[in-house]
């Protein structure tokens, strides 16, 4: 309050107003030094293409102008020519992907609220003229808000805090983007392996169910024989139908997180998921590295800060908010004798606080920076869980999918073949080899969904040590409601 006081009776003195010139002055010189603040060139994309990079070893591009399109067109059509990776159906979503497009357009706005927000208030200009039979009247005024001015330093920080939280918001979409893209990539990887496997099982299957008819029709094969290989082979071509439908919906959320449509649909997938590393990742200090690199947590920090800041100016001003101050002079001309009275004065408006002496913004001030601390502290807590949670199914996806790949799988090879030499020297019956056959079909399925949970584990790793899952839209929800807090 002393401060604000001191402030107050100096910019009230008759000295300090004594020439409007100078006023106006004053507050263009101001206007002068906040205009150092300027647009970046790439609209505040700098933090953004550093984290994809850092992350995850791509390049992203704000379209902002017909040859941003094009370059990034290019690119995604020279990645579609090929056989479509997990790292090009990235690469291509970061670049084409109009829900991303639209959050770094966003970035753009913050941007532009920071600079709106570092720049003094405006003065207000007023010119009055009031004539009558005896005399006219001219009366022009300056106003500034004197408040406005005194904590513009403040306020500038806030914005620049809050500008930083978008730039991390836009940092937070494009981790999601990737990790979502990874995730629909190996589901629709992994939908067209296990479509191509069952394809060729039901070939068999239906081999087999004329085998089997022929051998019923003999006299060879009882009903009860002929109708389990016939439900057999119906259980194997509804299990067809219903993958087939799955990965072709699993295409579709691939093509949609890339943003293709038209020719751009025409996109070759590999048959196969990709091999399993030869080792996984040991990650001893994972819960120190995600509580160090998490986006959301330095979003939630970024909060705090600007709360933090936003409650010190609250108690600073808790007594004043509204204190406008001006200069003005009138100019009253005689009709009759011509004579002119030119005057010349300040006004000063400010609140009174006789009802809100600031204790109602002081509490909610308080209050919404305190939330955001605990917030922040149950974010810490829940992203140490998710780390050591996301590592245990890695690990454990990893084991699961290599045991398939490494016993099951050969296992299984070996005794179809030991199997088909038998039936061939007349050792074991068609019904041995039959139920073989079944196994088999069975092993496979699950080894190839083994894989594909080993790779989205692998995605899920990823996003809860750098951020990007879905878990974390509550955090970004968090920021945004404690955003609306602490009113000024």
């Amino acid at each position: 309050m002393d401060m604000f006081s001191r402030e107050f009776r100096r910019r009230s003195s008759p000295k300090y107003f004594v020439v409007g010139l100078r006023f106006v002055l004053a507050i263009g010189g101001l206007t002068l030094m906040a205009g150092c603040a300027q647009f970046s060139p790439d609209g505040g994309m700098a933090l953004v293409s550093e984290a994809a990079h850092r992350d995850l070893g791509k390049e992203v591009t704000a379209l902002r102008t017909p040859e941003d399109a094009l370059s990034s067109r290019a690119v995604v059509d020279r990645l579609l020519a090929r056989t479509l990776t997990a790292d090009a159906a990235v690469q291509i979503a970061l670049l084409n992907n109009r829900g991303l497009q639209a959050a770094y357009n966003d970035l753009a706005v913050s941007e532009a609220v920071r600079i709106g927000e570092s720049l003094p208030p405006n003065p207000t200009i007023s010119l009055s003229r009031l004539a009558s039979s005896a005399e006219i009247e001219i009366e022009r005024q300056i106003v500034a808000d004197v408040l406005a001015l005194a904590t513009l330093p403040a306020r500038s920080e806030i914005a620049g805090a809050r500008f930083r939280q978008a730039q991390l918001r836009a940092v937070w979409e494009t981790l999601r983007i990737a990790a979502d893209t990874r995730r629909a990539y190996y589901r629709a990887v992994a939908g067209r392996d296990l479509t191509g496997f069952l394809t060729q099982a039901k070939e068999a299957a239906e081999t087999t169910t004329r085998l089997a008819a022929r051998l019923g029709e003999t006299g060879a094969m009882n009903k009860l024989d002929q109708a389990r290989e016939q439900v057999f082979y119906a259980d194997l071509t509804a299990q067809l139908a219903t993958n087939r439908q799955r990965a072709t919906s699993d295409r579709e959320v691939l093509i949609r997180m890339m943003g293709l449509w038209g020719e751009d649909l025409k996109l070759k997938l590999p048959n196969r998921l990709p091999s399993l590393p030869k080792r996984p990742e040991k990650l001893a200090g994972i819960e120190v590295e995600a509580i160090g690199r998490r986006v959301d947590l330095q979003i939630s920090r970024l909060e705090i800060e600007a709360l933090g800041r936003l409650y010190g100016l609250t108690q600073a001003s808790r007594f004043i908010n509204i204190l406008d101050a001006g200069y003005q002079d009138k100019v009253t001309r005689d009709r009759a004798t011509g004579e002119r009275v030119k005057d010349r004065g300040f006004d000063v408006q400010f609140q009174i606080p006789i009802f809100d002496f600031g204790e109602v913004r002081v509490r909610d001030a308080e209050a919404t920076y305190m939330g955001a601390v605990n917030r922040l502290l149950e974010r810490a807590v829940n992203v140490r869980s998710e780390a050591r949670d996301a590592y245990r199914n890695y690990r454990s996806a990893y084991d699961i999918a290599n045991h398939y790949n490494r016993e099951i799988l050969p296992l299984r090879k070996i005794i179809s073949d030991e199997s088909q030499l038998r039936y061939n020297g007349m050792l074991i019956d068609v019904f041995a080899l039959l139920a073989e056959a079944r196994q088999r079909i069975v092993a496979t399925t699950s080894a190839i969904e083994a894989g594909r949970e080993f790779w989205l584990a692998s995605v899920n790793l990823s996003t809860a040590v750098i951020g990007g899952g879905t878990s974390t839209a509550e955090a970004t929800q968090t920021a945004a409601n404690a955003s609306g807090g602490g009113r000024e």
